[in-house]
């Protein structure tokens, strides 16, 4: 018999058309924001919006992305290029501006791991909560609770409000929670670090094998060694466009060319 595909795999993917997103500034001067924007030389373009004269960030501006099942792509480009605005609409957390995202297949954003939490949440509260930000249903999230513990290896503190944890344990904790679950895309803004030499070890062992069994996966890194070992696509970005995706030998050599220019 012919060899067939899971469905999951046929279905995993993720497309932008067009897609802009805007940040609005209020009570900034036009010329004062353009001015500054001149000295830093980083971040999205300056303009405005349509006819408001509404001052504006336009941190992507016009970017069409088809990503399937075997990418492994690394997002390049300096500082305010646009990498972690991009990873946030493909995570779903920016809605588009203008154009529109497709996709199918779920999605683990391993990024931003501190936001939304309660500061008087007791551990397991906060894996019960980020659980549910998350999309998992609540007796996934219960049945996988002592799983989670038990990696995080913070025994009873688990039982404390996580303002008394240490940021290596807090780390620990959201580390432990947002790779519990198994993703069709993983989405990352540089490689995460956590704990002590053998906590790191354990951890690095967890990401690898949850970026194996992703299909898709997304990195925001300028690490050579790191995204040679891991991703076959890389996408430069310059002042929110995509100015080159191709190649990974391609696309270092078009980001060293703009660094020393």
């Amino acid at each position: 018999m012919p060899a067939t595909i899971a469905p999951v795999v046929a279905m995993t993917r993720l497309t932008l058309d067009r897609v802009s997103v805007e940040f609005p500034i209020y009570q900034t001067s036009a010329r004062s924001l353009k001015r500054t924007a001149l000295h830093t030389l980083v971040g999205g373009a300056i303009g405005s919006a349509g006819d408001s004269g509404r001052t504006v960030v336009q941190a992507l501006r016009g970017v069409s992305l088809d990503l399937r099942p075997g990418d492994r792509v690394a997002l390049m480009g300096h500082n305010g290029a646009g990498k972690t605005t991009l990873l946030r609409v493909l995570a779903g957390i920016y809605q588009p501006t203008s154009g529109a995202i497709h996709g199918a297949g779920k999605r683990a954003p391993l990024f931003d791991l501190q936001a939304g939490f309660d500061d008087e949440a007791t551990g397991y509260e906060c894996i019960q909560l980020r659980g549910l930000m998350l999309g998992i249903d609540r007796t996934v999230i219960q049945r996988k609770t002592a799983e989670i513990a038990a990696f995080s290896e913070l025994g009873d503190y688990l039982n404390l409000p996580v303002r008394t944890y240490s940021s290596g344990m807090l780390m620990r904790l959201f580390f432990s929670i947002a790779t519990s679950v198994e993703a069709d895309i993983v989405l990352m803004d540089e490689w995460i670090g956590v704990g002590d030499e053998r906590f790191v070890e354990k951890a690095n062992k967890r990401l690898h094998g949850l970026i194996d069994r992703a299909h898709i996966l997304v990195i925001a890194s300028h690490n050579r060694a790191l995204v040679n070992s891991l991703c076959n696509r890389g996408i430069l970005l310059e002042g929110g466009r995509i100015a080159c995706d191709g190649p990974l030998e391609a696309i270092f050599t078009a980001y060293n060319a703009r660094q020393s220019a």
